[in-house]
Order: structure tokens, then C-alpha cells, then sequence
């Protein structure tokens, strides 16, 4: 039921985007990144500053608690599957692989988070400095023309 509706919403969305042509341009009112928590618009999607933190946040938080809590039952996975194995069930070789995708996609998703959050701090860092960088040049192109407008023997400046 939920796939079919899943497939529906697809199947709206693919009419919705065929039938319209959008631009990529600044909004009407003109945009602006001077703001640290400048936002960047596409269609209905909207991401700022704060949201990226914020994923980022997440995932740390994620990656802490699954590093600390999801190897919690290994330990007594592990003696469980010896110790069946050990008396010849053969549950206990069934119990020990399950146990070791486990620990595969436990570092996996582990990784995952890591990546994640990492991404979003450099991509804040590296974004932050873009614009301090960008507000530096247009602030200091501002300087220059203010020296061509200064007339030394006009102090009026015409």
C-alpha cells in the first residue's frame, strides 16, 4: 500500500515537472549572501546555513551514540554463538554471521555519519571564508571608487 502510494507521488511529481520550464535566477527580490545564514533557493527547496549545521549535529550525534551503543550485544553474540556452535548446533555458525554483517553495516553507517558530519563542517568553513573573501573584495572595490570620485582641488568631489 504505502509502495503504491509512493509510486503515485512519482508519477505526479514527473507531470507537475514536465509541464512547467523553470529558470535558474535570482528571486525577485534580488537574493542576497552577505548574510551568514544566507539561504540557497531552488524550486521548493531551501537549505541555509543553520540547516546544514544542524544535519551536521545530527549526524555527529548519531555517529556517537552508534559507536557507543551498537556493539553493546557482541559480546554475549559472540559467547552465544561459540557456545552453540560448540555443541554442534548449527545456529551457532548462522549466529555468528549474522553477528558479523552486523559489525559491517554498524561501521558502515558509522562511516556514513562521519562523512556526513564532517562534510557539513568543511562545507561551512569553506563557504564562510568565500564570503569573507567575496565581502573583502567588493568592500575594497567600494574604497577604490570612492578615491576616483575625490577631486583634490574640488573638495566637494565633482
Amino acid at each position: 500500500m504505502a509502495w503504491d502510494e509512493w509510486e503515485q507521488l512519482k508519477a505526479e511529481a514527473a507531470e507537475r515537472q514536465s509541464t512547467r520550464m523553470q529558470l535558474n535566477q535570482l528571486p525577485p527580490d534580488g537574493g542576497s549572501g552577505s548574510s551568514g545564514n544566507s539561504k540557497t533557493s531552488h524550486g521548493d527547496l531551501t537549505v541555509g546555513q543553520d540547516d546544514l549545521a544542524a544535519i551536521g549535529d545530527r549526524a555527529f550525534a548519531l555517529f556517537d551514540k552508534l559507536n557507543s551503543q551498537g556493539k553493546v550485544a557482541d559480546a554475549s553474540t559472540g559467547s552465544a554463538a561459540t557456545d552453540l556452535k560448540t555443541q554442534g548446533f548449527a545456529l551457532g555458525g548462522a549466529l555468528e554471521r549474522v553477528d558479523q554483517q552486523w559489525e559491517k553495516q554498524l561501521r558502515s553507517l558509522i562511516d556514513a555519519c562521519a562523512h556526513i558530519s564532517n562534510h557539513m563542517e568543511f562545507t561551512g568553513k569553506v563557504h564562510q571564508g568565500d564570503e569573507y573573501h567575496i565581502v573583502g573584495q567588493v568592500s575594497s572595490i567600494s574604497t577604490l571608487d570612492q578615491g576616483f570620485d575625490e577631486n583634490p582641488n574640488n573638495p566637494e568631489g565633482r
